[in-house]
């Protein structure tokens, strides 16, 4: 996958070349941000031949309205927005990087992004870690249980957070664990809604494995 520019709506990629490297994480960055505020994340994470891709929202914004608001409210934007972070995925694939050394990063609407991503295309991955985030719809929604083979999830978020309810965060978390992955669920206290050093500590911990591994 040839690294495209960073503007809004393509990808901006970094690290090593996906072409040539071991492993790979797709970040998605949150509401009203872009690829380049979230990619810079990957200066806190091991480097090596590791690929970094941060799709861009157009607009910045993947969907219009809540995350957990009925579905159809934030079609057709909410379906082009999982289509792109599955391009991505696809295209890394492609390029001989298997599923199971990428990881999925995605912080507050990206976090709900890349949780719904691993629903609706399961298997195995290197990880998977919603910050700030929980899985789309409205709450009480059935969801039939997929086979995510033991994959590393991150659920994380401040208990407080007006963005993200707790009881939505807690769902996710049940439902990834009946799904078979291996669920790592953080609370913080406060209301900070924002990247904790904790995650950051998980994210290195499990990048630094994908390039071991």
């Amino acid at each position: 996958m040839p690294p495209p520019d960073s503007k809004s709506g393509a990808v901006l990629a970094l690290g090593a070349d996906s072409r040539s490297a071991r492993a790979a994480v797709v970040l998605v960055h949150g509401r009203g941000a872009s690829a380049e505020a979230i990619a810079g994340l990957t200066r806190r994470l091991p480097q090596g031949d590791i690929a970094y891709l941060a799709p861009g929202a157009p607009g910045g914004v993947w969907y219009p309205h809540r995350f957990l608001t009925p579905r159809a409210e934030n079609e057709p934007a909410l379906s082009r927005a999982l289509g792109q972070v599955a391009d991505v995925v696809s295209g890394l694939v492609a390029d001989g990087v298997p599923q199971e050394r990428i990881g999925l990063v995605g912080f507050s609407q990206g976090a709900c992004l890349v949780l719904e991503h691993a629903r609706h295309a399961p298997g195995k991955y290197g990880f998977v870690a919603g910050l700030s985030g929980a899985m789309i719809g409205p709450a009480g929604e059935v969801r039939e249980t997929v086979d995510l083979r033991g994959t590393p999830v991150l659920i994380a978020c401040a208990e407080d957070d007006a963005h993200i309810p707790r009881e939505y965060v807690e769902a996710t978390a049940l439902w990834f664990r009946a799904c078979g992955a291996a669920v790592t669920h953080l609370t913080f206290a406060g209301d900070h809604h924002g990247v904790f050093p904790e995650e950051v500590a998980w994210l290195q911990d499990h990048v630094a494995t994908l390039a071991r591994s």
